[in-house]
């Protein structure tokens, strides 16, 4: 049973999460059409330098050595990249909520995907209130999703890879693994599996896009930070619901 502080801790870095993921959401938006592995690019390149950062602090206050969870952090940084490019791509495609909402189904994809990896128990109760979530993002979406387009499988794609991102954080957290080098690592994989196909596909960028990337940025980060913060304190079946917010 997860103890009630840790609870409240996990509870507050998953709303702190949701509402950066959310303003990050706005802000792609904004920039418009440019291509999604390019808004990824910048947008993962920030959260790098933010965590780069963290990681050399962290490591002058401890000298010593610490081994990292190899096989952990590359499943959670390829699940992780192709997340945030489906993402970005319907964000690019659908109305917002659209997209927004079902990104908002990879919480029910997170409780499935700790159940099978880490061998998590789920409540009847805690399934019963993830169902109704799951229902609302649905009937948000249907008003205006006469069918699946191509966008709207891949953000139900780019929700299944996030789901699974989250819980591989959840593991890496079990084990030990600090929050900040975790984002260091998602975001430095990141930026090398996606420099190469930017660079052959560059488009030139305004001012204002650029600002807009950078703020998206900003804002990916804390959302970034909030998630490996909260998986540490508890588990998916406790506090994946409130990604829903």
């Amino acid at each position: 049973m997860v103890k009630q502080t840790a609870l409240k801790k996990g509870v507050f870095f998953i709303l702190l999460s949701a509402f950066s993921f959310a303003l990050m959401s706005v802000f792609i938006r904004e920039v418009g059409d440019l291509p999604a592995a390019q808004k990824a690019l910048f947008r993962n390149s920030v959260s790098f330098l933010f965590a780069a950062v963290m990681v050399k602090r962290g490591r002058s206050e401890n000298t010593a050595e610490k081994k990292h969870n190899w096989r952990q952090l590359l499943l959670r940084s390829v699940c992780g990249t192709i997340g945030v490019v489906a993402n970005f791509y319907a964000i690019s495609r659908l109305p917002l909520g659209d997209s927004n909402s079902l990104n908002k189904l990879s919480p029910f994809f997170t409780i499935l995907a700790s159940a099978l990896i880490l061998k998590e128990s789920v409540k009847p109760y805690q399934l019963f209130g993830l169902g109704i979530a799951f229902t609302g993002a649905l009937l948000i979406l249907k008003p205006t999703a006469i069918g699946l387009s191509l966008a709207h499988i891949v953000a139900i794609i780019g929700a299944i890879a996030a789901g699974f991102a989250y819980t591989y954080v959840r593991q890496l957290r079990l084990l030990g693994e600090q929050g900040a080098y975790i984002v260091f690592f998602f975001s430095a994989f990141s930026i090398l599996t996606l420099i190469g196909p930017v660079l052959f596909k560059y488009q030139a960028m305004t001012s204002r896009q650029l600002i807009l990337l950078l703020l998206a940025g900003v804002a990916a980060s804390l959302g970034q930070l909030g998630v490996t913060e909260a998986y540490k304190y508890a588990p998916a079946r406790a506090i994946s619901i409130y990604n829903y917010a």
